[in-house]
This record gives C-alpha cells, structure tokens and sequence, in this order.
C-alpha cells in the first residue's frame, strides 16, 4: 500500500507537466517583425518621384504585368501564373514613390508583392424530391460547379525578388540621369530583356561592267587615202551614140468586097450628106 503512492505521484506529475506542456502559447506571427530597415522593399533614386514612378510603371509592363492603376506617384498592377489545371497563383504589385524632401529632389520607391493562390472547388447540386409518404428526399442530380477558390495569401519577401525588379527600374531611368549619377547599365540578358538584333549593314552596290567598245565602222571603198597622194584623173567614157530606132511600118489592110451587094445590113446609122 505504502509503496503504490509514490508511483501515483510520479504519473499524476508527468500527467501536469504534459498538460502544461500543451497548454503554453506559441510564438505569435507578428513577433517575427523587427521594423528594421532592411532595404528590400525601398531604394533612393536620384529623380523626382513622378519620373522614378514612370520607371517602375515601364519596369512592370516590360515583364507583362498588367496596369490597374497608374497614378503619378502609385503604380499598381498584377500578373497571373497558371501553375497546374486545378491551382492557380496571382502576384499583385504595388509600387508607391515619395520625394525624401532633399535640395536634389530626389525620390524613394517603395515596392511590396502580394501572392495570392487559388485552388479549383467543386460544388456538387442536388435536388429535393417530395414524397406523400416519406416526405421529402434529397437526390442528387450529377451536375457539379467549378470555381477558384482563394486558398493563401502571402506577401512576398524574396530579397532576390526585389533586387530584380530594383535593377530593372534603373534600366528605364533617363540616360542623363544615370550619367549624372553615375548609374552603370547591367546587360539587359540579366534582367531577363531580349537584346536587339543587331542589324547588318547594307552591303555596297556592285559597280556595273563597263560598255563593250562599238566595233568601228568599215572604211568606204571610194574614201581618199589619209596620205596627200597625187590622183589619177579617172579616164574618160567613150560617147554614147544613140541606136536609130526603126519606125514600124504601116499595117496594110485587106477589104475584100462582097460578091452580093443585096446582102449587106442596113445602116445602123443616118448618113449625112456630102456638103
């Protein structure tokens, strides 16, 4: 009997720790904020906040994020990203830019990232069917609905993330600006911008063959020597007598009279009288 009490304090004092055990708080999500300045989310740019805003606005529609608000000193704008047929992820980005109040006027812009994740839900419908007897029953009738539901939502911390997008806002910057602050372009290949091709130049225009000579024309048969020579007269042509040309003689008629007299037709004419 004496020896069974200490073996029931011992479990009735496990028993308390475990339980207190359970029962202790766990560190709340909010205590990991230190409010230090880390500089992930903010950079200084040596432009007013309305330029510095421009860049950040052409920063975000180069990588494809599409613009809701663009105001001079916001920028908003998400991009969506289809993971597998049933979840779904969306980044929504904000972009706020303030002037430090300086003589330089220069600006501060401040980034934060948003990630939100839905997951494809079916709902399946049914239908109530009434009965005298039994009353009402509930059948189902096959038909389901798809929606995207919001499953997480989570604001992105990746330094890396923010760098990128840091350096590509400097790539928009006006070029007298980064001259003047001595702002050195990264390749754009490391912000994940094509780089222009580069354009041959055109080729010279071939020089077109020269004209064949004409062949020179024969020389006439008649032209005088290039050499002062003396001519010989050509010799004279024998004088052309004309051939007498025989006049035709006269055609002799034959008119034999006819042996009848009374036969001859009558004159198809009047005869005039002799004068």
């Amino acid at each position: 009997m004496f020896k069974s009490i200490p073996m029931r304090v011992v479990g009735l004092a496990l028993l308390l720790a475990t339980a207190a055990g359970c029962s202790s708080k766990k560190t709340a999500i909010y205590e990991h904020e230190n409010f230090d300045d880390s500089g992930t989310f903010s950079r200084n740019y040596p432009v007013t906040d309305s330029v510095s805003c421009e860049a950040a606005r052409r920063a975000l529609l180069s990588q494809g994020y599409i613009i809701t608000s663009s105001d001079p000193k916001l920028v908003s704008g998400h991009k969506s990203f289809q993971q597998t047929g049933e979840t779904h992820m969306e980044i929504s980005f904000s972009v706020v830019c303030a002037e430090d109040g300086s003589a330089g006027h220069h600006a501060t812009v401040f980034a934060n990232a948003l990630q939100d994740q839905y997951a494809l839900k079916k709902t399946n419908n049914s239908a109530s069917l009434g009965v005298g007897v039994l009353g009402s029953v509930s059948m189902p009738i096959g038909s389901s609905d798809d929606s995207m539901v919001k499953v997480a939502s989570e604001t992105v911390t990746s330094a890396k993330f923010y760098e990128r997008f840091f350096a590509l806002v400097e790539l928009f910057l006006p070029k007298e600006v980064k001259e003047a602050a001595h702002i050195a372009e990264k390749p754009k290949t490391d912000l994940g911008m094509p780089e222009p091709k580069a354009v041959p130049a055109p080729l010279a225009p071939e020089a077109a063959p020269a004209p064949a000579p004409a062949p020179e024309a024969p020389k006439a048969a008649d032209e005088p020597p290039a050499a002062s020579e003396p001519v010989a007269p050509p010799p004279e042509a024998a004088p052309i007598n004309p051939a007498p040309v025989a006049e035709p003689a006269p055609e002799t008629q034959t008119i034999t009279p006819p042996g009848n007299p009374n036969d001859l037709p009558a004159p198809s004419e009047p005869i005039k009288a002799m004068p």
